[in-house]
């Protein structure tokens, strides 16, 4: 059996684990734990303070490897770090609009979001840790794994850019569907409550709310983009420690990052395409990895080019459908 080569040490895992509660804690429980809409500034300032601390995360990895294990083991371990920090957290953005789709179609108001955002995050944190660690040990096991991993991301990259424009039916979600048939719903929310009782014929029956559908299908998403974008980061590094400690502080900013984009998202139109070339050039890459060597330094470039240009093709083209529109917005003259 081949071994998992990793340099995290019991000592780093701790540490890293310590990290992980104590900026949860901050998160979850900032503005005292109740129902609040953050502004702007707020999601902004805290999406600064989650790439902050992600920097000086690597920055304090690079000072260990550095001092322990030399220059080019520190270089290459922080880089492969900064390269799958950015790939998760671009494929995490996909992961917020459909966050906003669901919120929108189920009519949630934003200061009520938060503890279904608490709850995706911690999800989402779960279910990656165990997919990581069961990734990670198939492919020291079975290396051919990596190209069904390539040719799945590819596949993926392409599905995504020929849907981009598609709108699921919500409305006719089977999960959604399987939910009201097996369950009591309420058609009302009940502020940030996932289950009411109510009194019938004498008896005490439980509902769920709406509420309790969004966490549902927000849940399930989680997994879904953990198929998508797990695979993505094993082009990079198979080390355990790089690959969990990257994913999570990609992770531990998605609430913020998602207040941040929740009036923006129009402006943001071409990023899905984006994302689509980022899934299928990392497929590729690992399509290759046998046959040809694609630098880590080379990869983060490409892939902080695709988010880049995105963006801004995403803004000009916002721009000039503003100027089309006489200065209103394009989403609002066609909403």
């Amino acid at each position: 059996m081949t071994e998992v080569e990793t340099i995290g040490t019991w000592w780093m895992w701790s540490g890293f684990f310590v990290i992980v509660v104590a900026m949860l804690a901050i998160d979850l429980f900032a503005g005292g734990g109740k129902a609040h809409r953050p502004t702007m500034r707020e999601a902004a300032a805290w999406s600064a303070v989650w790439f902050a601390v992600a920097l000086l995360f690597a920055g304090a990895l690079w000072a260990y490897l550095d001092g322990s294990a030399g220059r080019e083991a520190a270089n290459a371990k922080a880089l492969e770090f900064v390269t799958g920090y950015l790939i998760e957290k671009s494929l995490a953005v996909d992961n917020v609009f459909v966050w906003l789709m669901l919120f929108s179609f189920f009519a949630i108001p934003l200061e009520l979001q938060k503890r279904v955002l608490v709850y995706g995050v911690l999800g989402a944190i779960v279910m990656r840790t165990v997919m990581i660690f069961a990734g990670v040990w198939l492919i020291a096991q079975f290396h051919w794994l990596l190209y069904v991993f390539g040719a799945f991301l590819l596949a993926t990259g392409i599905k995504m850019w020929w849907f981009a424009e598609h709108k699921p039916d919500l409305a006719n979600n089977p999960l959604i569907l399987f939910i009201r048939r097996h369950m009591n719903v309420t058609d009302a929310l009940s502020g940030e409550r996932f289950f009411v009782v109510r009194e019938e014929a004498g008896r005490a029956v439980r509902y769920a709310t709406p509420l309790f559908l969004v966490l549902v299908l927000v849940e399930f998403s989680d997994l879904i983009f953990a198929v998508d974008s797990i695979p993505a980061i094993f082009a990079i590094t198979t080390d355990p420690f790089i690959v969990l400690t990257s994913n999570v502080f990609a992770i531990l900013g998605l609430r913020a990052m998602y207040f941040l984009l929740a009036d923006m998202a129009e402006r943001f139109s071409l990023l899905k395409y984006g994302l689509a070339l980022v899934l299928s050039f990392i497929g590729v890459k690992m399509l290759l990895l046998d046959v040809v060597k694609i630098p880590v330094a080379v990869s983060l470039g490409v892939v902080a080019a695709i988010i880049a240009v995105a963006i801004l093709l995403s803004l000009r083209r916002e721009a000039r459908d503003r100027a089309r529109s006489g200065g209103q917005d394009p989403a609002v003259r066609h909403g």
